[in-house]
């Protein structure tokens, strides 16, 4: 079955364009398009996709908070935020509302695709530069107040607090396996409980959870 999107961006020409070139891709088909964040919601109760293609910024109700609705509902799609190198706050809003990764809107067509087809198959979308730019960009501020309760983190072993903070940190599984000499079948295993542990989402939100308990801060990147 291919990957049904839903695009939701207030300009016309992105989403023309975006269904222009997804309508040649056989595993990926748009099922849907949403001016502004309330149609998203709706559209989405009303036509169940996999994977929601999120702009920021649009009329009445904007992307974080339709992504905040969205993700709260059961079987919800991941939600991919259209952003721009300046909407670090906005962007950092995003992923606690529940989204699964970013686009930049002067991506290349291919690394487009490539994004959907990463958050469809339940991954977060940590591998593209961008992504580890605002990583340090959320690293780079003033530590904020842990949104968690401090004592959330106790329930995890040393050696799960040491793969969090590579997470924290940006680094793939296999950049993490080469880092702490385990295997990458042992890191993914890592991954998997610090999520049930956590009660994260995916490994971005692993990312928010070990900038928000000072495990990345400044200078630790």
């Amino acid at each position: 079955m291919p990957i049904r999107v839903l695009l939701a961006d207030d300009q016309p020409l992105i989403r023309a364009g975006l269904v222009m070139v997804i309508a040649d891709i056989p595993d990926i088909e748009v099922v849907g398009e949403a001016g502004n964040g309330a149609e998203a919601v709706q559209l989405v109760r009303e036509l169940a996709p996999d994977v929601v293609v999120m702009d920021i910024r649009m009329p009445g109700m904007d992307g974080i908070e339709a992504t905040g609705l969205i993700t709260r509902e059961t079987g919800a799609p991941h939600v991919l935020v259209l952003t721009t190198f300046d909407d670090q706050d906005n962007v950092y809003n995003a992923l606690r509302a529940g989204a699964s990764g970013f686009l930049v809107k002067d991506m290349a067509l291919d690394d487009i695709i490539t994004a959907v087809r990463v958050v469809a198959d339940g991954d977060a979308l940590l591998a593209p530069k961008v992504t580890r730019r605002l990583i340090e960009d959320f690293a780079a501020r003033p530590q904020p107040a842990a949104v968690l309760p401090p004592d959330d983190l106790q329930g995890i072993t040393d050696r799960e607090r040491e793969v969090l903070t590579l997470i924290g940190r940006g680094l793939s599984n296999a950049e993490i396996a080469e880092a702490l000499f385990i295997t990458g079948a042992t890191v993914k295993a890592y991954v998997t409980r610090l999520l049930a542990k956590l009660d994260a989402r995916d490994r971005v939100h692993l990312v928010i959870t070990a900038y928000e308990h000072g495990l990345v801060s400044a200078g630790r990147l």
